[in-house]
């Protein structure tokens, strides 16, 4: 079902968007709901001030800048970044990187934060989620740290708590309302012994500021991870699910949660494999990237689809024609991938 434009949308038309490309003949289909609009490696290896633009794992929208918004997961020992930048059909630099600094002024680097997760907040502070820790942290216009959300204990990386090391806190989203803040794992957690089950911290805002006040469980396909969540109504998600072989490539699939108004909060359920099926969240299958035309993408690894990359960041906006998705690859300063910005169109559904 499409879902109606709201005051919440209609805002969002003022985010500049690509035009879709005038192509004859070519089937653009994403199956099974989906549209190729463009893509482009705009952004890939370039050099502004000496620093390399890479690593990005997220992209969102800074209304206050006028520019899409990505930060640098870890590059040794290089300060954290925020890189902006506008036009996802050309992208280019549009000001210097904001650096993401301790509240003593000490920059972040790839050694203390690898920053995969991104929301702007209402107030414009950059809310980044760190799968080091993991940590979820609020950062000033300035850079500099502000306060950080709280993250339960079982949530660290082991042996601290039951995470794995580099699948924690990649997804982070905030509602087109504002008042909800979802971060959702990369991994499950060892406690949940069926790894097709993640768990998505949910944040509430009120009167004392943020405030954790649920956990939900969402299934997996076999096999794959969760790289990004984005709210894209404030009671539905996309979720990106990810993988990646040496024989055939990244595959990637785009999932609709229609509507999390009844969510179950199973933060009291100690193996997500006891929990009964309606407590997972429902999910609907979107787009399977592998199965996009190719748009005459070059690529320098293999690739069962050569439009593939390491996808990892993700931001919807609706328009009168279709939710807009925009989708960033992480190249990992890597010769054999690309940074690339690819552009989607669907009607993402908030019913069943």
């Amino acid at each position: 079902m499409k879902r109606p434009l709201v005051l919440g949308a209609v805002l969002a038309l003022s985010v500049p968007l690509p035009a879709t490309p005038a192509v004859a003949h070519e089937n653009r289909t994403c199956a099974p709901d989906a549209t190729a609009v463009s893509y482009s490696d705009g952004l890939d290896k370039l050099v502004r001030d000496g620093a390399t633009v890479g690593g990005l794992s997220n992209v969102a929208w800074d209304k206050r800048s006028g520019a899409w918004v990505s930060s640098v997961d870890n590059h040794g020992s290089d300060p954290s970044r925020l890189w902006f930048w506008r036009d996802p059909a050309d992208p280019a630099i549009v000001r210097d990187p904001l650096v993401l600094e301790k509240a003593d002024g000490t920059p972040y680097d790839g050694t203390t934060a690898d920053n995969e997760g991104l929301a702007v907040l209402p107030n414009g502070d950059f809310l980044v989620s760190s799968e080091t820790e993991p940590s979820i942290r609020i950062f000033g216009r300035d850079g500099v740290q502000k306060s950080s959300l709280p993250v339960p204990a079982r949530f660290a990386v082991a042996p601290a708590g039951e995470a794995t090391s580099n699948a924690t806190l990649e997804g982070l989203t905030i509602t087109p309302a504002g008042n909800r803040v979802v971060a959702a794992m990369e991994g499950a957690l060892a406690g949940d012994t069926d790894a097709t089950l993640h768990r998505f911290l949910v944040y509430d805002l009120g009167r004392r500021g943020w405030k954790l006040t649920a956990q939900w469980a969402y299934r997996a396909d076999a096999g794959q991870r969760i790289p990004e969540v984005v709210a894209y109504d404030n009671d539905s998600l996309l979720v990106m699910e990810a993988s990646f072989s040496t024989d055939t490539g990244n595959a990637v699939k785009l999932y609709a949660v229609p509507t999390t108004s009844r969510a179950a909060d199973v933060s009291a359920v100690t193996d997500l494999a006891t929990a009964p099926s309606r407590a997972i969240l429902r999910k609907k299958l979107i787009a399977d990237l592998v199965k996009c035309p190719t748009l005459g993408a070059p690529s320098r690894e293999t690739q069962t689809n050569p439009l593939l990359d390491n996808y990892e960041g993700m931001a919807v906006t609706p328009t009168p024609a279709g939710d807009v998705i925009t989708i960033v690859s992480d190249d990992n300063f890597s010769a054999t991938q690309f940074t690339r910005v690819l552009t989607l169109r669907s009607w993402l559904p908030n019913v069943w």
